[in-house]
Order: C-alpha cells, then structure tokens, then sequence
C-alpha cells in the first residue's frame, strides 16, 4: 500500500526528512504531499521546498484564531490528497476538526513510555527527566494515534530505550532522539506492508 503522507512540523522535522529521505531511497513505499508547519521560518518547511514537496505555513496568529487555523490544516491536507498524517515535532495540540477528519490516521512518536511518561507538559527534557528521577532502568520511544487527549492515543509501536549508569537527560535525550527517525520509518513500512494494521479509535 503506497502511502500518502502529510507532515506537520514547527522546527526541524527530524523524523520527517528520514521519510521523504526513505520515500526518495525506495525503502519507503510512500509519497510526500505536503508539510506544514506553524512556524514560518521553520527549516522543516526550507527542507520541504528544497525537495520539491508542498509546503504551507499555518498558524493561529496568521489566520486569526485557532478553529481557523484548525480548519485551513484539515483542508490543506484534504487539498493535497493525504492518506496518513505524520506528526514530527509538531508542539501545538490540534483541532478538531482535524481530529475528525483524520481520526486514526494521525501519528506521532514520544520520546518515552506512554502512558506513565506522557500528557499535557511531557516532552522532550521533561520526559527524560521524569524517567531518569523515577530510576527507570528503560525508557521507550512511542509511536502512537492521536486523539483529544494529550499522548492517549493507542499506541501502535513501541522501541526500549536502556538508561545508562550516569545518564543525565542530555545524554538519554540524545539517544532517544538519535534512534527516532529510523523507528518511524521502521514503522511505516511495516504499515505499508499491511504487517501494521492500525487499530480503529
């Protein structure tokens, strides 16, 4: 099943250049419609126009308010044709009627176990922080759907991550981070292959 992805990222979209560099490689059966982002200098969008992908800049601020900004992304994506939707470090939570129009086809991956080290407030440092204090000997990354709630979602995909004697959030931060895109790709060939069937929400 060839893939139809939308990206929505608001830095660097890390996981999101693996896949368009998988796409582009033919490990990925999949194409790349449309990134967007909420940040208009964000080098997830410069990355996306170097590559010859759509790329759209949407926020709240721009469009006067979050339920118009909740629907120019629904549209957008409908626009381009999107199958599946990839969050990749994307920090606002969305709308609903995004939500609506997408539900069970929105994924994003967290750089911890969910859902003990997940909600509102739970990224990146914080995550690492959290695991590290509650002397966790494995911390996780997560791939999972998205729903209303902050990192709620089924999760569909899970890859333990040790923490080492002496970790600091730094270090398993780096780690974390370093394995990510390749885990998301991972896990949309699987899905591509029909060997992941998402589960209905």
């Amino acid at each position: 099943m060839r893939l139809k992805l939308g990206f929505l990222a608001s830095h660097n979209g890390s996981s999101m250049r693996a896949i368009v560099d998988a796409i582009a490689g033919g490990t990925l059966d999949g194409e790349a419609r449309v990134v967007i982002s909420n940040n208009a200098d964000s080098p997830a969008l410069a990355f996306a126009r170097e590559q010859g992908i759509a790329a759209e800049h949407i926020s709240g601020k721009k469009l006067g308010g979050e339920f118009e900004c909740d629907r120019a992304i629904a549209d957008c994506l409908r626009k381009h044709g999107v199958g599946l939707v990839v969050l990749s470090g994307y920090m606002r939570k969305l709308g609903q009627e995004t939500l609506s129009r997408y539900r069970g086809r929105i994924l994003n991956i967290h750089p911890g176990p969910l859902p003990k080290y997940g909600g509102q407030g739970m990224y990146g440092r914080h995550v690492h922080e959290a695991v590290i204090g509650a002397d966790e000997r494995l911390s996780a990354i997560t791939i999972h759907l998205v729903d209303e709630q902050y990192d709620q979602g089924p999760v569909i995909a899970r890859r333990e991550v040790p923490v080492e004697k002496g970790d600091s959030a730094e270090s398993l931060g780096r780690r974390v981070q370093s394995l990510e895109p390749d885990f998301f790709v991972a896990t949309l060939q699987q899905i591509a292959s029909g060997a992941l069937e998402l589960p209905q929400i």
